[in-house]
């Protein structure tokens, strides 16, 4: 069976998700643990780690949702999880209502800007739809060098001089490095549940049948077009999410870290994690963060990680289409069948 099929045979399996509620608990279930685990077992460097690598899970569901669903490949995402940073930066400093406000605000503008970054994928697929938005990366490198992220300052660029930087506000809830670190995890398990959702239902449906071929999507009564923007659209929002986070986490952003090759590595990564399964975005989001931060703390030249997302994507798609994730899910089904069948015997 292929990948799409396989994607098929998903949804057509989670067709109701009043009747199998259990498909998405599992996200909620396994945030809870995995923020526990790390609340209690990291230190300071490792929390900040984590936090970052949550908050990029979201971009990471984003783009699962066009490779995944789709078959789109879009390499244009690490800038959609930049404007959301910079819209959450600059209506925090610029009007001071709750961080959540702010957070939203940065996830709908990510979301038109996602949509009309998708305007491409109505007319080009595969290799040409992936330079086109790998150019609209690189265009957004070049602006937000120029412009740079909001500090409080005045203006609509929002840039203060020398000591009048602010740092955005976390949210009154979550001041410290755990209890903000436990916020995103939530707002992270959230986005996780929306799209797992659009998988299981309607859309999730439409956007196989369009995989498929969008011949047998038209005839089934498809509207290809509306389904398409959508999927732009919530890939947009979730990375705008992912920015905002990623502003309350540091109080700032840096735009040298929003480069082209930011989101090269980060679809590598998805792929990699497994983007036909929820919790390979939460895979792909630990990967970009803490393979490097592991290789800082033992005094290791951060860009060998080059190379190795490199060897791992090929692994990943020479014997594992799937990605960790899939692999993971494989492994628990077939320990599943061998401990229901010895209990049948």
């Amino acid at each position: 069976m292929t990948v799409q099929d396989q994607t098929i045979v998903s949804n057509a399996e989670g067709l109701s998700m009043v009747r199998l509620p259990k498909q998405l608990l599992h996200v909620p279930v396994t945030m809870v643990i995995f923020s526990i685990l790390v609340a209690f077992l990291a230190n300071s460097f490792w929390l900040s780690a984590a936090t970052s690598a949550v908050a990029l899970s979201l971009s990471a569901a984003g783009l699962a949702i066009l490779y995944g669903q789709l078959g789109l490949v879009s390499l244009c995402q690490f800038a959609l999880v930049g404007v959301g940073g910079w819209v959450t930066l600059r209506i925090g400093h610029a009007f001071h209502p709750p961080f959540e406000v702010s957070l939203l605000a940065g996830g709908i503008v990510a979301s038109g800007v996602g949509l009309a970054f998708g305007v491409p994928a109505l007319r080009l697929r595969g290799l040409y739809l992936a330079l086109v938005t790998l150019m609209l990366a690189g265009a957004f490198q070049i602006v937000i060098s120029a412009w740079g992220f909001p500090d409080g300052g005045p203006g609509f660029l929002g840039r203060a001089d020398g000591s009048g930087r602010e740092m955005l506000a976390r949210p009154a809830i979550a001041d410290g490095e755990v209890p903000y670190f436990l916020y995103v995890c939530a707002a992270a398990a959230i986005g996780l549940l929306i799209a797992q959702w659009h998988k299981l239902a309607r859309p999730g449906r439409a956007w196989a049948l369009i995989r498929k071929g969008e011949t047998v999507a038209v005839a089934s009564g498809v509207n290809v077009l509306i389904y398409k923007a959508w999927a732009f659209a919530l890939s947009g929002f979730l990375a705008g999410l992912a920015g905002g986070l990623l502003a309350g986490n540091v109080g700032q952003l840096d735009g040298r870290a929003f480069g082209a090759f930011d989101s090269l590595n980060l679809f590598a990564l998805a792929i990699v994690g497994g983007a036909f399964n929820w919790h390979g975005a939460l895979i792909a989001g630990l990967l970009l963060r803490a393979v490097p931060a592991l290789l800082t703390d033992l005094g290791i030249d951060g860009y060998v990680t080059i190379g190795i997302f490199g060897m791992a994507l090929f692994h990943a798609l020479a014997t594992a289409p799937t990605g960790i994730a899939g692999q993971i899910s494989a492994l628990i089904a077939w320990l599943s069948d061998r401990l229901s069948g010895g209990k049948g015997r």
